[in-house]
């Protein structure tokens, strides 16, 4: 219940000009009462013709191991014939996989599952220690709560970081990781283990603007900046200022969309010196110039009929 309640919570939750984002639609392969793990019983009243109509279309999955539904399979790859987005949530991947669509694309799912979907599917290129992998039109998600990154990446990509802000903070979760364009394959950062740099964390993010060190970090934690390498690293994933620079760039494209700040005074606001530097590092991350960048994801040009439909 809680692969197939994600999207249902995070999509529903994002607005643009005051109207949804997204509409979504719950499909099963025979309508009626469905059992789930935990005891309970949904009932999904629309069947598979509801893929037909979807911009994007979602595999939930059960956490456990489970043969492709033959019906799911062929729905879902006469989607993606269609041009259509495909997505998966652990071990959804598998029907992605049976439907061909993973082979020679980068993927993931649930760890407990990632080496038989290895052995069954050779041809796909497992990535077994990320979140989520977004490679072309083709998303998959590791277990569980990986599901939400997913999806707040999903939003990101569409409607921009504030968007997908805003749904993070109403769902009470963190912000998505890196996002970007569709022709790249996303990695995102890893989850954050540990909180005994919070504080550090949160007044870095107070004072992006500044010429934050390594120094300066160490001295706010009260630790040595070895012990702060070792120990951030241990919980981030990633070093302190490989950390910097992820929020400095997730900042700036935050003022691309929700101002028209000259670009000199954007990168100066998060942190990146000047335009020279902040077009380097948005183009890196992104594949779009910062002017690019504004005039796709700017909350201030987006039309409020700008929608698009999920199937799950």
């Amino acid at each position: 219940m809680f692969n197939l309640a994600i999207p249902e919570m995070l999509f529903e939750k994002a607005e643009v000009d005051g109207g949804p984002g997204y509409e979504v639609t719950v499909c099963t392969p025979v309508p009626g009462r469905i059992a789930t793990t935990g005891g309970l019983s949904l009932v999904v009243d629309r069947g598979l013709d509801a893929v037909h109509d979807a911009d994007t279309v979602l595999v939930a999955g059960t956490g456990h191991r489970y043969e492709p539904d033959p019906l799911t399979v062929a729905a879902v790859r006469d989607a993606a014939a269609e041009g259509r987005r495909i997505a998966s949530i652990c071990s959804g991947a598998f029907v992605l996989a049976e439907a061909g669509l993973l082979e020679g694309r980068s993927a993931t799912t649930y760890w407990e599952l990632a080496e038989e979907l290895r052995t069954r599917y050779p041809a796909l290129d497992l990535k077994g220690d990320v979140l989520y992998v977004h490679d072309g039109s083709v998303m998959t998600s590791s277990g569980y709560a990986a599901g939400i990154d997913l999806c707040l990446h999903i939003i990101r990509s569409d409607y921009g970081a504030a968007v997908a802000n805003r749904v993070a903070r109403a769902a009470l979760v963190a912000p998505v990781r890196p996002g970007g364009q569709t022709q790249f394959t996303q990695t995102p950062l890893p989850p954050e283990l540990g909180n005994s740099y919070a504080d550090t964390r949160g007044w870095a993010m107070r004072h992006l603007d500044e010429p934050l060190t390594l120094t300066d970090l160490a001295r706010h934690a009260r630790v040595s900046v070895r012990t702060l390498t070792r120990r951030f690293h241990a919980e981030s994933g990633v070093s302190p200022l490989q950390w910097l620079l992820h929020q400095r760039i997730e900042r700036a494209k935050e003022l691309l969309e929700t101002t028209t700040l000259p670009m000199d005074q954007v990168a100066r606001a998060c942190g990146l010196g000047t335009a020279d530097s902040l077009r380097s590092h948005v183009v890196r991350r992104t594949g779009l110039t910062p002017s690019a960048y504004r005039a796709q994801f700017s909350c201030l040009v987006l039309a409020a009929s700008v929608g698009t439909e999920v199937a799950q």
